[in-house]
């Protein structure tokens, strides 16, 4: 099982303004300093402040710029004003990840409290639709721009007990692309990534077994990195990706090509399944 220890360089995003919701922790912090490190200003999104202000002081210390807004991503009023204060500060806005996700603990779907499962259509559904709804008009006025949204190797196949996170997740992807379908005329382009395990602060807290586990059920046999994600991100908003509009991204170590049993080859000669 092999690890990247180092990434290919970053498109270059110089004179750009990203923003990010849920940058407070995990893929979207780490998305965040990636858009600064190739020279974007960075907007930052999300509930918790303090954490917010901790990626932005990092992101300044290393000389980038950004911005923390305070934002309830289910909230008009409040994503309205995140993209207003976006351009207030810097004037424009460029690209846009919305990351910020939600959902009930696993439960079997009947056992599902309905509050809990609208929390989590609210975050991924109703979220990156505002987000795109105030993002879209900020972009056409600088002439365009590109937009990713966060949905999950689940909201591309089903995962048991987890009915909310799936039914958000299958969402964001269908909204991305009637958004692509809407605006891939007037110079923005709408796409989706759709993680698999990757190794974040819930897989760290959930210990080495967890990560091996997790690790082992993809075909690369190894958990994905955030910095791949956020490599991923980076390129689908730069014009490197400028013909890529509508597509869902999976980042997923093989998972969503099917399934590789662990036992299939050995000393690489091919073996009938079944068979030990």
């Amino acid at each position: 099982m092999t690890t990247p220890t180092t990434m290919p360089a970053q498109p270059s995003l110089a004179g750009k303004v990203a923003l990010v919701a849920g940058a407070s922790r995990g893929i979207g912090a780490v998305t965040a300093r990636a858009f600064a490190r190739a020279g974007a200003a960075v907007v930052l999104a999300a509930r918790d402040q303090q954490a917010l202000e901790q990626v932005a002081d990092a992101i300044r210390a290393d000389g980038g710029q950004a911005l923390a807004v305070r934002t309830d991503v289910g909230d008009p009023a409040s994503v309205e004003r995140l993209v207003q204060q976006t351009l207030d500060t810097f004037g424009r806005l460029d690209a846009a990840f919305n990351n910020a996700t939600d959902g009930p603990l696993p439960t079997p779907l009947a056992e599902i409290d309905p509050e809990e499962f609208d929390r989590a259509i609210r975050t991924n559904i109703r979220g990156t639709f505002l987000g795109m709804k105030y993002q879209i008009p900020a972009m056409l006025r600088s002439g365009g721009g590109a937009i990713v949204n966060m949905a999950s190797l689940g909201g591309i196949q089903g995962v048991a007990n987890l009915a909310g996170y799936v039914a958000g997740k299958a969402g964001i992807i269908g909204l991305t692309r009637v958004a692509a379908l809407d605006y891939a005329d007037q110079g923005i382009r709408v796409n989706v990534v759709a993680p698999g395990p990757i190794l974040t602060y819930h897989l760290e807290e959930a210990g080495e077994e967890a990560q091996r586990r997790a690790g082992q059920s993809t075909p690369m046999r190894r958990v994905g990195q955030a910095e791949e994600v956020a490599a991923t991100v980076l390129w689908l908003c730069s014009d490197q990706a400028s013909f890529v509009t509508g597509i869902t991204v999976p980042i997923d170590g093989g998972q969503s090509a099917g399934i590789k049993p662990p036992q299939m080859y050995r000393q690489g000669q091919p073996m009938e399944a079944g068979t030990s």
